[in-house]
């Protein structure tokens, strides 16, 4: 762990900074901010996602409820996950009749999202989620505004409803547990404006290197942040450094980490497999087959595949992929995985 410490002491690789610049005709947040037009629609079972986007998306004039994307992000109404990239592929691929567009990034911070906000873009971000009578569990929350001076956000929480709020130090604890990841939601002619509001984040490469140099530097401070050492891993696969993603998710592992952490984010997975690590690949897979909910998560046994695929253990590498693609037909990783071995390109 020390010489992984050393490593990123030395890398530096957040020189270029994590701040957003914005345009002269940007308009600056003011102390209270509340974004209207926003929906108000409680989530239905395991409907988080679904209901979250479909009330950003109630900003732009969209005219269905939750169930239009739970029926196309998850067919199976007992899936516990949906990533923010299948939200963001929903939205850029399945709304044609509204010129609206989702994306996704990482390393997040609330000025930033205040810019945005203020600026006219929705914004939803993923983060811990601990609910009074319930464990640990992974969330969306539509921001909705703040008080600067009470410090605190107002959120549409499909899970408590509208004007939830919680307070600056709340938001950055629990969102630090899934990298400061973020969904912006925008239309198409706003698409250069949003770009300059996000400053060198807009682009994807550098936005995982300042992701991972808020990471890196929260590990610094506090060596047994287990979720500073978990997200330093998912930056360094987002820069395809997997034998540094390895060694930080094993820190992050030794550090102890909610037990449904792996219903919820995958890089370990991703790491594991480019580092030829298969059986701690099928010891996670099935950690979350055996844990009571994460068996209904399709990146289970979309993993699980690539183990067995790795393995050279190509028929049940097959079973795997179309377990997953049963749970839910348009998860592309899996169906494309499953194209390439029947094609006999694996």
């Amino acid at each position: 762990m020390r010489r992984l410490l050393l490593l990123l002491l030395a890398l530096g690789l957040g020189s270029a900074g994590v701040s957003a610049q914005t345009n002269e005709e940007s308009v600056e947040p003011p102390a209270v901010f509340n974004m209207r037009n926003l929906g108000t629609e409680y989530q239905g079972w395991n409907n988080c996602g679904p209901a979250t986007l479909t009330n950003a998306l109630k900003h732009f004039g969209y005219a269905d409820d939750q169930y239009r994307a739970a029926k196309w992000l998850k067919p199976n109404n007992e899936d516990k996950n949906i990533s923010a990239w299948q939200m963001a592929e929903y939205v850029n691929t399945q709304i044609p009749e509204l010129p609206v567009y989702a994306l996704v990034r990482d390393g997040g911070t609330l000025d930033l999202l205040q810019t945005l906000m203020v600026n006219g873009f929705p914004v939803i971000i993923e983060f811990g989620y601990e609910p009074s009578g319930f464990q640990w569990m992974g969330h969306y929350l539509l921001l909705a505004g703040w008080d600067e001076a009470l410090q605190e956000v107002n959120t549409m929480d499909s899970f408590r409803g509208p004007n939830t709020r919680y307070s600056y130090d709340k938001i950055d604890h629990y969102w630090q547990h899934f990298n400061y990841k973020y969904i912006v939601v925008y239309t198409v002619n706003r698409e250069e404006e949003l770009m300059a509001l996000l400053g060198d984040d807009a682009d994807e490469w550098q936005n995982q290197i300042n992701a991972l140099e808020m990471a890196r530097a929260e590990a610094i401070a506090d060596q047994e942040d287990s979720h500073a050492w978990f997200n330093m891993g998912s930056s360094f696969v987002g820069l395809g450094m997997y034998d540094a993603a390895a060694q930080a998710y094993d820190r992050a592992i030794s550090l102890g980490l909610p037990w449904r952490m792996f219903w919820y984010q995958f890089g370990a997975w991703e790491a594991y497999f480019h580092t030829g690590r298969y059986d701690d690949m099928i010891r996670i897979a099935r950690q979350n087959q055996n844990d009571g909910g994460g068996q209904y998560v399709e990146e289970t046994y979309y993993y699980l595949g690539m183990a067995r695929e790795g393995r050279g253990e190509i028929n049940l590498a097959l079973q795997n992929y179309n377990t997953a693609l049963t749970f839910n037909p348009n998860f592309s990783p899996a169906r494309e995985a499953k194209e390439r071995l029947l094609a006999g390109n694996g």
